[in-house]
């Protein structure tokens, strides 16, 4: 049965292009997006006509595979149509054209909208399979965002796309576009973007900066194009380094090539610029379908040498600017830096050279903060060592350092950061512990777990626990209580470990008020049984760590009518158990024992600390044994992070 509404929702005419965005209101963007939609159609070839005033014609026409009526219907006039959905990521080519490896740019159908940049309403004419149609579309008011206001067909033996509109608003630059767009589609040699009857060769580009030959042996030379597209793009399909073989591209652009990454992706070096790679040298090194190189010695002495120039000519690039900004922000300084004595001005200006040589894509607003901060330090002449680390520091660190400063106290970054590292220690201690079978579990395995408690819950993370005694003791150290010998039936056949603690949600034993009175009673206990490295749980450890519970659940010295949480430990379990390795225990239930293993424990930690292990392992590789557990276990102020939690 639906739910009845009383009313849907509408549009205001323009709400389309508001969200549009960037799309509708600047040229280069909308006929890049044109243009990209030409190239997810297959086409080879894209003819752009942009009038010199205003409402006159723009026509954008590409020989792709166009459009049946249906096609049109579906894809076109779907909001936020899903291309890889229903597409995939492969480009379709028209019949009987051969081309290289492909790969869309198109991902959420926007950019169709393109010639809203221009007017709110255009005309979309396509062929194909014998079919061509004419489409008239229109942004509306009420239901629809927009519309297909008509809709004609015709016999058509062609295919591709042609869209039309009269510029109402934004008249492109013809010169600036043509320059832009062959910039950022230049890279594959079959794909050519024409503005106004010209095309602008690799050779003959205004942002050519560089045209060079590196020799890498006796039989391979490349050619290599330096071309800065002079605005950043978003999309970094459309930059990297770029190869050409006998004039056809090689996969697709990227600043990733082989174990080199050439740039980071992020920066404004890589979102502007594309290097092209050209040699009739290389046929035999690449795959059959074009979609990459073959990984080979050779391939490998390509990417050196490409990686070398890059370094290079990237410096080269951002030297000139980087003087700029040092400029810039010494001046943002000025009245600060005149009050340092001469030492502290030497100090500053070092600072800022090894920063920036380091790291010469710095953007000015990161280095002002780096600066003021060495600024404060020559101040009070306490950061010396600070000062050399922070120069050492990345861009991305050094906006991270900004950030958390202004939202933390260095007290309180430092002890939560102390507590995650104690936990990534016990995380590495566990992996290299549990699988030796001469490991004593009392004195190295057994204070791991107790220290890794909250991987069996966050309740259960407490500093109140016990060492490896009878389950008689555990009883009276943790719950004040003093049991007879007989309270339990097997009271010496303890377990490795029982942790059982009594307050609040971070305690081991959670309490509650009880439904018949106004007396807290314990809610549930943890309890776990450690086997030794490379142990097999087995049908009598699963048995035995029943009785366990159901000893502690008949002995007569519990508050209330606790729930238990029992885990048995182990390096593998045996196969025999089978579906078996939770067992419930009582009718009603009242315990639950499940057994794990140390694999499993490591697991949890790394989900539960997101990961970050794998992120920080080296941090950890070079520490020993010894001092792995000697840095679990000589933490105890640790735990002040959760008293201090409780007790605000």
């Amino acid at each position: 049965m639906h739910d009845q509404y009383l009313q849907g929702s509408f549009f205001e005419e323009d709400y389309l292009i508001r969200t549009l965005g960037s799309l509708a209101t600047q040229p280069d963007i909308a006929l890049t997006e044109l243009v990209a939609n030409a190239w997810d159609a297959g086409a080879s070839r894209v003819e752009i006509t942009i009038p010199t005033e205003l409402f006159g014609e723009i026509i954008v026409e590409d020989d792709g595979t166009g459009l049946t009526p249906e096609m049109f219907r579906k894809r076109w006039m779907t909001l936020g149509y899903n291309r890889l959905k229903y597409q995939g990521e492969q480009v379709e080519f028209p019949p009987g054209r051969v081309d290289t490896f492909r790969k869309a740019y198109g991902r959420n159908g926007v950019g169709r909208h393109g010639m809203l940049c221009f007017a709110n309403r255009y005309t979309v004419q396509t062929c194909r399979d014998g079919i061509g149609a004419n489409f008239i579309v229109s942004v509306d008011s009420g239901k629809d965002p927009f519309t297909l206001i008509s809709e004609e067909t015709f016999p058509c033996e062609s295919h591709g796309t042609r869209l039309m509109a009269k510029v109402e608003r934004n008249l492109p630059n013809i010169e600036e576009i043509r320059e832009i767009l062959s910039a950022r589609f230049l890279h594959n040699p079959q794909f050519q973007v024409i503005v106004n009857g010209k095309y602008i060769d690799l050779t003959q580009h205004r942002g050519l900066i560089e045209h060079t030959h590196i020799q890498i042996n006796d039989r391979v030379t490349l050619e290599l194009f330096v071309i800065d597209s002079t605005k950043m793009s978003k999309n970094m399909k459309q930059h990297g380094v770029a190869f050409w073989v006998g004039n056809r591209l090689v996969g697709e652009p990227s600043w990733y090539l082989g174990e080199f990454t050439l740039a980071d992706g992020r920066t404004a070096f890589a979102r502007r610029h594309t290097i092209v790679a050209k040699s009739d040298d290389l046929y035999n090194e690449v795959l059959p379908d074009w979609s990459a190189f073959k990984k080979s010695a050779l391939m490998d002495n390509v990417y050196k040498a490409i990686s070398s120039y890059i370094e290079t000519i990237y410096r080269r690039i951002m030297r000139d600017r980087i003087v700029e900004t040092k400029r810039s922000v010494l001046s943002e300084h000025r009245a600060e830096l005149s009050k340092l004595p001469a030492l502290g001005k030497v100090e500053v200006s070092n600072f800022i050279e090894e920063l920036t040589n380091t790291h010469p894509t710095i953007q000015q607003d990161f280095l002002s903060a780096a600066v003021k901060a060495v600024i404060q330090l020559e101040k009070t002449r306490s950061g010396v060592s600070l000062l050399q680390k922070i120069s050492c520091l990345s861009e991305e660190d050094v906006e991270g350092l900004n950030r958390l400063l202004e939202d933390w106290t260095v007290k309180d970054a430092l002890a939560v950061l102390d507590e995650i590292d104690k936990r990534l220690l016990v995380i590495e201690a566990l992996e290299r512990f549990s699988s030796d079978p001469n490991i004593d579990e009392l004195n190295t395995l057994h204070p791991l777990v107790i220290q890794a408690r909250w991987l069996f819950g966050p309740e259960f993370d407490s500093p109140l626990y016990t060492s490896n005694v009878s389950l008689t003791n555990a009883v009276h150290q943790l719950f004040g209580k003093k049991p007879s010998k007989d309270s339990f039936v097997n009271s010496r056949n303890r377990p490795d470990i029982v942790v059982v603690g009594d307050s609040s949600i971070s305690a081991v034993c959670s309490e509650e008020f009880s439904d018949h009175s106004n007396v807290v009673t314990m809610r549930r206990i943890l309890l776990i049984e450690l086997k030794k490295g490379k142990s097999t749980i087995g049908r009598d450890e699963l048995t035995q760590a029943n009785n366990y519970v159901d000893d502690l659940l008949n002995c007569g010295l519990l508050d209330g009518d606790p729930y238990i949480n029992a885990y048995v430990v182990g390096h593998r379990f045996d196969s025999r158990i089978g579906n078996s390795r939770i067992r419930k225990v009582g009718d009603p239930e009242k315990g639950r024992i499940e057994v794990i293993t140390y694999s499993q424990l490591v697991r949890t930690a790394q989900q539960r600390l997101f990961k970050l292990k794998n992120e920080l392992n080296t941090r950890y590789k070079g520490l020993t044994d010894e001092t792995i557990v000697q840095k679990v276990l000589d933490e105890p102020e640790q735990m002040n992070l959760f008293e201090a939690t409780e007790s605000a």
